[in-house]
């Protein structure tokens, strides 16, 4: 098995690099699409019909397992016995004990999963001869706050974890990819165009400053819109100058430069193991801060919520990267793994973040909330869950370009 930065031939090229990115998928291509294995996919031989869905499954699978197992190990560290480990809902397809005890089971549905903790019930929920038959030693809720803390911000850590050991897997059998400053695409009717440049073209210099990776051409056209530039390129292993005016996008201040290319070329260089490990962790960090970056956006009104997806969104993007290699699966689902670890650490009542909030409170005046309060805000979690899983579906739908085909069926 070795890696390359071209696809196989039986697969289409993904899409290229633009420059500069103007959305939520041209930020995160680079960590969807830029490592793939040199052998053919096994996934893309399958119908698409069967690729999307059985892609959805293993990528949704793995997550929920981690998730979960986090959850587990640090309820069996902290002494809670364990009595369902479930990955899925519905009817039972596949089960065993363990010799602790502990149930473990697949599931009909594939849509989440669930960790059933010995006495995690409130005592007042439970019947009196159900109760007596908590072992108090092995009782979640007998633990202390912080223990119970630790065991419930477990499962969102996990999901870190994953995201920096897929990252550094990525590149310590590849190499670190880089996008290199040679003409993909050139947009019809851009400042690329009318200065005549050529796919393949490479640039090696603007306006005498030398150019070396593709990036350090958006660094110096964004800021410069409107500006004459002088390009230096090697077409073909001839060297030549060529004039360009540069577009400018957007008004005012608030203007950038726009030269009309994508770059598809990758070189990989080879990185040590330490470098792999932090590179990791340096790319599940830059993961995070853009999807945090995105969600404020959204929420402060600065880009509409048309972006915001749900599982419907998420089988389609597993179906369209599988085609493209193991490595891009791997890498897309480190990106759904930071993302299902954000969503589980909001606070929210039902998911763990809102757990956590309440131990937050709990510890600060040195007893539970009020079992009514908690009633209420779980309540509110889930209909804010229920709410925002309607309108993720929503926007799938929009996506997919059903709506406007049901509408159209509606007009006619």
């Amino acid at each position: 098995m070795r890696w390359r930065d071209d696809p196989p031939k039986a697969s289409p090229r993904p899409a290229p690099h633009k420059e500069p990115a103007s959305d939520d998928n041209s930020r995160l291509r680079p960590h969807l699409l830029a490592l793939r294995l040199e052998i053919a996919p096994l996934l893309y031989v399958l119908p698409e019909f069967i690729r999307t869905p059985l892609s959805f499954v293993i990528v949704l699978s793995v997550l929920i397992f981690i998730h979960e197992l986090g959850h587990y190990l640090v309820a069996r560290w902290c002494g809670v016995h364990v009595e369902v480990f479930s990955i899925g809902f519905g009817r039972t397809l596949w089960s065993r004990v363990d010799r602790v005890g502990t149930v473990w089971r697949i599931a009909l549905l594939p849509l989440g999963g669930y960790v059933k903790m010995h006495g995690q019930e409130q005592p007042q929920d439970v019947p009196d001869e159900e109760r007596a038959k908590w072992r108090e030693a092995d009782t979640f809720h007998h633990k202390t706050v912080g223990r119970r803390a630790m065991v419930v911000a477990a499962g969102p850590i996990a999901n870190f974890l994953l995201a920096i050991v897929l990252f550094s897997a990525l590149l310590a059998f590849s190499g670190r990819p880089s996008l290199q400053p040679v003409v993909g695409t050139v947009v019809a009717g851009s400042a690329a165009e009318r200065a005549g440049l050529l796919t393949n073209d490479r640039i090696l210099a603007i306006d005498g400053q030398p150019i070396s990776l593709f990036a350090d051409i958006q660094r110096y056209i964004s800021p410069n819109p409107g500006k004459s530039i002088t390009l230096r390129i090697d077409r073909d292993g001839n060297t030549r100058d060529i004039g360009a005016v540069v577009d400018s996008r957007g008004g005012g201040a608030n203007a950038v430069g726009v030269l009309g290319i994508s770059g598809s070329k990758f070189e990989y260089e080879p990185v040590g193991p330490l470098e792999a490990i932090a590179g990791g962790f340096t790319q599940s960090w830059q993961v995070t801060t853009e999807t945090l970056s995105g969600l404020w956006q959204m929420l402060s009104g600065q880009r509409g919520a048309a972006d915001l997806g749900g599982p419907l969104r998420i089988a389609q993007l597993s179906g369209q990267v599988a085609q493209y290699g193991l490595a891009s699966l791997m890498s897309f689902m480190a990106v759904i793994s930071i993302n299902l670890g954000l969503i589980n650490l909001f606070p929210i009542p039902v998911l763990d973040g809102g757990h956590l909030l309440f131990y937050l409170f709990e510890a600060v005046r040195g007893r539970p909330l009020p079992a009514v309060a908690i009633e209420y805000g779980l309540r509110a979690g889930v209909a804010l869950l229920v709410v925002l899983f309607v309108f993720a579906t929503w926007n799938d739908l929009s996506h997919l370009g059903l709506v406007r085909w049901v509408a159209g069926l509606i007009g006619s």
